[in-house]
């Protein structure tokens, strides 16, 4: 960790949703410089306790939390022509609400760093079990991608933050494992894989974003177009 900060600067900043990896990086990066820059994404349909948390951290550690934004627009188009719950027709309509709510907001803040800091864990999920501490992340311009907890066990994390008194996100203490938007985030029953709350109605589909495993969209693209036309074939009517 000092040695990414040392390298970058601020050109290096820590990508967060306030869950338990996220927060204890921030809280080494901080112990190292208290101007650390963290950024998150504000998708429109974070859960109430997230940003509790986001405002833990601005108190707890006197940083400024970047917070990035979707596009209006195309979250209006999107909405206007999927409907407000799209992400529950298919994997592949998911898929593209989480890119317009998601990775396009994070590939733009990207694309003016040299290196990003993540909370990828190698256990996670099976998506996630090759990644390195210090990658090229060729998926956002091969610009570096850091990874400091890739070897660490969530039992390691729990560990570091609470012997830090790292702040944690409401949401743990009810039975959530893993954290993201409120209608597709749901708490895990006991013996589930910890990501097993998201997006739990799919069957067979990765439980990822796109954010740190790039999804192909043109498979679905057709998919997509399907959707609108049979949303046009009844009169939209503009919710107030």
């Amino acid at each position: 960790m000092a040695w990414t900060l040392e390298r970058w600067g601020s050109q290096v900043a820590i990508c967060t949703s306030f869950q338990a990896e996220g927060m204890a990086i921030l809280d080494m990066a901080w112990r190292i410089d208290n101007h650390v820059r963290l950024f998150t994404v504000d998708t429109g349909r974070l859960p109430q306790e997230t940003y509790d948390v986001m405002e833990m951290v601005r108190q707890r550690y006197g940083i400024e939390v970047e917070v990035y934004f979707p596009d209006a627009a195309q979250v209006e188009t999107m909405v206007r022509r999927l409907g407000p719950n799209l992400f529950q027709k298919s994997v592949q309509a998911r898929f593209h609400c989480c890119n317009v709510r998601k990775v396009e907001p994070i590939r733009g803040v990207l694309e003016g760093l040299d290196a990003w800091i993540t909370g990828l864990r190698r256990d996670q999920w099976a998506s996630r079990a090759n990644i390195r501490k210090i990658e090229v992340d060729h998926e956002h311009g091969g610009l570096a991608k850091i990874s400091p907890l890739a070897d660490w066990t969530l039992d390691e994390v729990k560990a570091y933050n609470e012997k830090y008194d790292v702040p944690v996100h409401p949401l743990y203490a009810q039975g959530y494992t893993s954290i993201g938007c409120t209608p597709c985030t749901r708490a895990t029953k006991p013996g589930e894989d910890p990501r097993a709350g998201r997006w739990w109605w799919e069957t067979n589909a990765p439980k990822e974003c796109g954010i740190h495993c790039p999804v192909e969209t043109g498979a679905f693209e057709h998919e997509l177009e399907a959707l609108t036309h049979s949303r046009h074939q009844s009169p939209l009517r503009t919710v107030r």
